[in-house]
């Protein structure tokens, strides 16, 4: 089941479990539309896959599955993530 953590780990802006801004990879880092697609071109600069939407849960489920209020805030290295971001922008996420 996913954490829907509650902010960007690179800016710390708020996504609440409501929030159409919110975008993760595979091992859900979690970003901001903005962090996710302008600043990391759409490349997880943790695991090199790709983003998506991060869904919505339900209202009715909030109570019995609430989303992670544990904010994880590591804002990434831009040199080291622009690396990662040329060496695999142009690659398809299924041959990563």
């Amino acid at each position: 089941m996913l954490e829907i953590r509650p902010s960007c780990e690179h800016c710390n802006k708020d996504l609440p479990n409501t929030s159409t801004e919110a975008m993760i990879c595979s091992f859900e880092c979690t970003y901001c539309k903005t962090c996710a697609l302008e600043i990391f071109e759409n490349v997880c600069p943790s695991c090199a896959g790709n983003f998506v939407e991060r869904p919505i849960r339900p209202s009715k489920m909030i109570e019995k599955y609430p989303p992670s209020t544990t904010r994880i805030f590591k804002p990434k290295d831009l040199e080291k993530a622009k690396l990662l971001i040329e060496k695999n922008q142009n690659i398809h996420p299924s041959k990563r």
